[in-house]
């Protein structure tokens, strides 16, 4: 069966953003041309990291001499995005695994997504090697988009809850067993 593609090439909007309280939080990569919306669940450790590469091929691409492209060092102020994620969110599936890439001949930043698989055993495992994913998201976004979605994501993962300063751990609301306090 072919790979179903969620193709956005030149998005109207692409942003990760949350739905929950902080500690519950389910974030989504979220992409839109139009009335079409393309939701994927992903872990909160993918966002900041997916933030943070997208960072490093941008600073990377400013300092190559033979680059050709203009690439912001922050993101313009006309492309900041922080409006909550477009409605209804409904998930096309939950993040299993995603490449990242530059590609020159647009001068865009090409993030691709594709869904977890459910395996039983290692030989489900072995035998699902090499095929094709069922369903894949495919965004393509110009640099100063791409450098306004890092910014944008970097701000939604610190949105949570607060770190404990003395061991690095989230702090629920009603307070966390700090494991600092048992060195005492």
């Amino acid at each position: 069966m072919p790979t179903l593609v969620h193709l956005f090439d030149w998005p109207d909007r692409v942003v990760v953003g949350t739905v929950g309280r902080p500690g519950s939080r389910t974030f989504y990569l979220q992409a839109r041309t139009g009335s079409r919306i393309t939701s994927v669940a992903l872990e909160k450790e993918w966002s900041a990291v997916l933030a943070e590469k997208i960072d490093e091929i941008l600073d990377q691409l400013m300092v190559e001499e033979d680059n050709r492209f203009s690439v912001p060092a922050q993101a313009p102020v006309e492309l900041r995005d922080d409006a909550p994620l477009d409605l209804p969110i409904e998930e096309d599936f939950r993040l299993g695994s995603m490449r990242l890439s530059w590609d020159a001949t647009t001068a865009q930043i090409v993030v691709e997504a594709f869904p977890v698989v459910e395996v039983e055993s290692e030989e489900e495992a072995e035998a699902l090697e090499g095929t094709e994913p069922e369903e894949a998201l495919v965004v393509r976004m110009p640099v100063g988009t791409a450098r306004a979605f890092a910014q944008r994501t970097r701000r939604v993962v610190q949105a949570g809850r607060p770190t404990c300063p003395r061991c690095g751990q989230p702090v629920d609301p009603d307070g966390h067993d700090c494991p600092a306090d048992g060195d005492r």
